[in-house]
């Protein structure tokens, strides 16, 4: 029969799972020897200094920046210079709090529109970008100025020596009617009135509508066209043809006048071509009308 040792010690009973920083032994573990703050301390929750996931590194940082008074410097380049881990354990302990809730990095406009980065402390982990009821100031933002965004100016454009309205309507009718050539040639009033000058250029060169319309829209691109109008600007100055050739204009010949004489048939004065001699009324009389007159029509009296 076997008999026991009393001065053995007890076995030692194991801890349950649910609970692994309950010690192994009976009698050990931690206590608590607390004084009651009443100045100079900040109130830390169970779910931050318990966190599961959370490093040692982060809960202790976390706990020293919510302790800081508002306006304290809160970057990797203070913190590192406050405590001996370093910027780069620094740098990773700020992105778990971050990831966690328990901080926020927000970038503000000043007045002077300076940017500038805030770190927002919660002592509750939020994973929403507002904070409300989380015991974080309201982070007041700065809306941007709205940016205005002015349309490219289009290339110039070639410029006639003339302004003949007939011919500005006729470059204006010309680029009215490339939509019937390619629907991607739509034009705007704007655009077109900016063409224009450009189109009456070619044509006072002496190039047909036809060769113009041709011009501007032969071997276009198959992909959309993002301006058509800065396409056919590009295209009217970099396809201009040269002034047509000098010509000399020819001068009109004017009539020839005939000598005034006496008709011998009747004495009145006529004028004809030599070696004519009788007036027309005499001719016709005598049976000498010219072709295309019939002997009896009595022409009115030459003058």
């Amino acid at each position: 029969m076997d008999v026991q040792n009393p001065s053995a010690p007890p076995r030692a009973q194991s801890a349950p799972a649910d609970n692994p920083t309950r010690t192994r032994r009976h009698g050990g573990g931690i206590s608590h020897d607390n004084t009651r703050h009443t100045t100079r301390f900040v109130v830390i929750g169970n779910h931050l200094v318990q966190h599961k996931e959370l490093s040692l590194l982060a809960i202790g940082l976390s706990c020293h920046l919510q302790s800081l008074p508002t306006g304290a410097g809160a970057d990797i380049k203070s913190l590192a210079a406050r405590f001996p881990e370093g910027p780069t354990r620094i740098a990773a302990a700020l992105r778990e709090l971050e990831a966690h809730g328990y901080l926020r990095r927000e970038r503000h406009r000043t007045e002077t529109g300076r940017i500038v980065t805030r770190t927002v402390s919660c002592n509750q982990p939020r994973h929403r970008r507002e904070a409300a009821d989380t015991g974080c100031p309201p982070a007041k933002r700065t809306p941007p100025p709205p940016r205005r965004t002015e349309p490219k100016a289009l290339p110039a454009v070639p410029r006639p020596s003339s302004t003949a309205p007939a011919l500005l309507q006729t470059a204006l009718d010309l680029l009215a009617d490339l939509r019937r050539r390619d629907a991607r040639l739509l034009l705007s009033a704007t655009d077109t009135a900016h063409l224009v000058p450009g189109v009456a250029a070619w044509l006072e060169r002496d190039v047909a509508p036809g060769a113009v319309r041709d011009a501007l829209t032969a071997g276009l691109p198959d992909e959309p066209l993002r301006r058509p109008a800065a396409l056919l600007a590009h295209r009217l100055a970099d396809r201009l043809p040269p002034p047509p050739p000098f010509r000399t204009p020819s001068a009109a010949v004017p009539p020839p006048r005939h000598p005034l004489q006496n008709c011998e048939g009747c004495d009145r004065g006529f004028r004809a071509p030599a070696p004519e001699s009788r007036c027309r009324d005499c001719r016709t009389t005598t049976g000498d009308a010219p072709p295309g007159t019939s002997p009896g029509h009595v022409p009115s009296p030459a003058r």
